[in-house]
């Protein structure tokens, strides 16, 4: 019997695009997996459209807009609950290479490796790279990417040892998670995926990008696109919460100064763009994030106050 992999995306009123991905993890050649969509409280008609169109693919409904990382750990606690040793998390605004999860698989199975990443490509430009994972400044955190925006000639065809993955696709290893815990739920949108990154290299798990295995990204259409005020306010907020979490000590002395300048470029740049609902936004999310409790990772148990339900779609909703 080959190892049960559960394949979790969220939904948040992108019927179209989440309809899309199924269809593109439905063709992949790994067989012994399930598929898992967290509807995030959507209004466009995706859970029905889910049904009708993708009835093998199980459902939990959430009674509100959770956010990225509640959403996902609902749905890796259901995945683990149900006996899968690995937990694929890709983002609803993405299409997958038929061999993506053999190829994540191959690389995953040493006990130190923890989570394994594919390489991601512009769905818009299917030969031009978006993401290869990320070295990170042990000093500043700030994460130095590799392949941005590069046309893909095979510079980077090689497996390579990273201190991030982005959380748009992520294989993760049960003991892993059992070990290290889930996404800390603070984070609504964004850097929950640094976060769990940097708790694994804290943890002594290695984090790894392999090529072979590939997939294609929209880019930040659930969030309205870059730079729209949403995207902004969340990435502001999530930000001064990340920096806060893992910044200790004499660090402060040089993060907080590089910290501050990255944020006055940004606010410039949208206002010498005209992008004024985006920088109020940004400043807003700067702010929140400054007056909110420092708090510690959610690694807990579900919401006890959610009867949210997890079915086999049978083709009603």
């Amino acid at each position: 019997m080959r190892t049960l992999v559960y394949v979790v995306t969220l939904n948040w009123n992108r019927r179209e695009d989440t309809l899309e991905c199924l269809a593109s993890l439905e063709s992949m050649t790994y067989h012994n997996h399930r598929i898992l969509v967290v509807d995030n409280h959507s209004i466009d008609g995706s859970v029905r459209a889910i049904a009708e169109h993708h009835p093998e693919v199980e459902l939990i409904r959430c009674s509100e807009n959770r956010g990225f990382a509640r959403a996902a750990n609902e749905g890796i606690r259901h995945a683990l609950s149900q006996g899968a040793e690995y937990v694929l998390l890709v983002n609803n605004d993405t299409i997958v290479d038929p061999r993506l999860l053999d190829e994540l698989l191959a690389e995953a199975e040493s006990p130190e490796i923890g989570i394994v990443a594919p390489k991601i490509y512009y769905y818009a430009e299917p030969r031009r790279i978006w993401s290869v994972g990320a070295r990170r400044n042990p000093i500043t955190l700030e994460q130095h990417k590799g392949g941005g925006r590069e046309l893909d000639e095979g510079q980077w065809d090689r497996v390579l040892a990273v201190d991030f993955v982005t959380g748009c696709g992520l294989l993760l290893t049960r003991r892993f998670l059992e070990d290290v815990g889930l996404f800390d739920e603070r984070f609504f949108m964004y850097y929950e995926d640094s976060d769990l990154s940097l708790r694994a290299s804290k943890h002594g798990y290695r984090l790894v990008m392999t090529p072979r295995a590939r997939m294609w990204h929209k880019v930040s259409v659930s969030s309205g696109g870059r730079d729209s005020p949403f995207e902004r306010y969340w990435m502001g907020r999530s930000s001064v919460l990340f920096f806060r979490k893992h910044v200790q000590g004499w660090r402060w002395l040089i993060v907080l100064p590089y910290r501050t300048v990255s944020a006055a470029k940004t606010l410039m740049r949208l206002a010498l763009g005209g992008q004024w609902a985006a920088a109020a936004a940004y400043l807003h999310g700067l702010r929140d994030g400054l007056c909110d409790g420092r708090g510690q990772a959610v690694l807990g148990s579900p919401d006890a106050r959610s009867a949210d339900r997890v079915e086999r779609q049978s083709g009603t909703t």
